[in-house]
């Protein structure tokens, strides 16, 4: 697989929003209902929402491009840095607000996992917020979503506190984690 890691551009809007309706799913748990699912991809997945967060001066995002097994170019697993202090309460509570930046999303296509393509594009994003001179980096997992927890912890994550996320009307558990900067990973 041919790969590429770099900054997202404007124009990769609406293949972000393709590939993040691919895996927003993915992360939410077993039972969440496909109807709040689908609203939240609308609302804050699509080539619009994308359009906007490229568009903000305190995002940043990273793309990883390969070519798939079709022979297309195309993105493969994206994440989004925003650096501003959290809004959350509960966040704030366990997160050096001043000097952190948050990684809002970090998604792969299913059909790269386990490929080390995720190690990739972590490493590229946590490389940011080092060069930013960021102490800390944190992020909310689904407290359901061993799998993220697993892939986080190996990058060096651990478990600070946690928080709500609304999906919907309905009210999902998310832990929070964080991570220090410049620290070594055994991704």
């Amino acid at each position: 697989m041919v790969l590429s890691i770099r900054a997202a551009v404007a124009a990769d809007a609406p293949e972000l929003a393709v590939l993040a309706a691919v895996t927003f799913p993915l992360a939410c748990p077993p039972g969440s209902p496909l109807d709040e699912i689908d609203t939240f991809v609308a609302q804050n997945l699509s080539v619009q929402a994308f359009s906007q967060y490229l568009a903000d001066p305190l995002r940043k995002l990273f793309v990883a491009q390969g070519t798939s097994r079709s022979g297309e170019q195309r993105l493969l697993a994206y994440t989004m840095l925003v650096d501003s202090p959290p809004s959350d309460s509960d966040v704030a509570a366990v997160v050096a607000a001043q000097n952190s930046t948050e990684l809002s999303k970090c998604y792969a296509h299913p059909d790269t996992h386990g490929s080390g393509l995720s190690a990739k594009i972590m490493a590229a994003s946590l490389d940011w917020a080092q060069q930013l001179g960021r102490s800390q980096v944190w992020l909310g997992v689904n407290q359901e979503n061993l799998r993220a927890q697993g892939f986080y912890t190996k990058h060096g994550f651990t478990i600070a506190g946690s928080k709500r996320f609304w999906l919907g009307n309905r009210v999902e558990h998310d832990y929070v984690m964080v991570r220090p900067t410049g620290q070594t990973t055994t991704g």
